[in-house]
């Protein structure tokens, strides 16, 4: 599915990938922890091909094709999809129409026999078991959104979208305990829909793993992964933090 080997890049001439290695295969979720600063966002943002990033090494291959050069539209619709940290607002452009476009233009879409009344049918299912109210469709994307419906709203176009590599940076920041628990929800559902679809999880803390079970967990430090394990090693870095993978204090 992916594969990356000795990953650097750069932003403003600055290093913030020093050498990652990861390699994440179909139907396989993965958790990446770290501290502030770590690389974790940047990661994303790399992978997704977000243009302030320079690429200055290293391989980084989709379906075992090398994705350096493609712009962030192509591997969107290779399949890559990208929930953002802190989602942007685009006032005027609906929530329904925004996916109806992006299904429609999606390689792999699966809107063409069904009509559009179907597809917004199953747009109001996902919200209604996402907790968000039936007027979302109808508003503007992410406009006057609070952070958990932003954070849901992200979700549910992974859902809709049905993409084979979802990357979710911080999706569990701004949501409560109840929050927590539908997206959780909402992910494992995905995933069974979709078993051959991999699950890239951003995060800080090990609370999501609580209601969703990882198949690998790597701790991010300084630009590169400098551990990897299973879903005891979120516990280890809740109780003792990232000091002893090569954080500062």
């Amino acid at each position: 599915m992916l594969k990356v080997k000795n990953l650097k890049a750069s932003i403003a001439g600055k290093e913030i990938l020093k050498g990652i290695n990861l390699e994440i295969l179909p139907g396989q979720i993965h958790v990446i922890m770290g501290p502030n600063g770590s690389g974790k966002s940047t990661f994303a943002q790399v992978v997704a091909g977000h243009p302030s990033y320079r690429i200055e090494s290293g391989e980084l291959r989709f379906e075992n094709k090398d994705i350096k050069k493609l712009t962030p539209d192509k591997r969107a619709k290779m399949g890559i999809f990208l929930g953002f940290q802190h989602p942007v607002e685009v006032p005027g452009v609906s929530v329904f129409n925004f996916l109806r476009r992006a299904k429609i233009s999606g390689k792999n879409s699966k809107i063409n026999p069904k009509t559009i009344s179907a597809f917004r049918t199953e747009l109001l299912e996902y919200a209604s078991s996402l907790k968000l109210s039936d007027d979302i469709l109808r508003r503007s994307l992410n406009e006057g959104f609070s952070g958990g419906e932003k954070k849901r709203n992200e979700i549910m176009q992974m859902m809709a979208l049905s993409p084979k590599l979802v990357i979710l940076d911080e999706i569990d920041s701004g949501l409560d305990v109840d929050g927590l628990r539908v997206v959780a929800e909402s992910i494992k559902k995905f995933t069974k829909k979709n078993p051959k679809s991999s699950v890239v999880l951003i995060t800080h803390y090990a609370r999501i793993l609580k209601y969703l079970k990882a198949d690998f967990v790597h701790v991010m430090v300084d630009g590169v992964i400098a551990k990897s394990g299973k879903g005891s090693l979120a516990k280890t870095i809740e109780e003792k933090g990232y000091v002893g993978f090569g954080a500062n204090k």
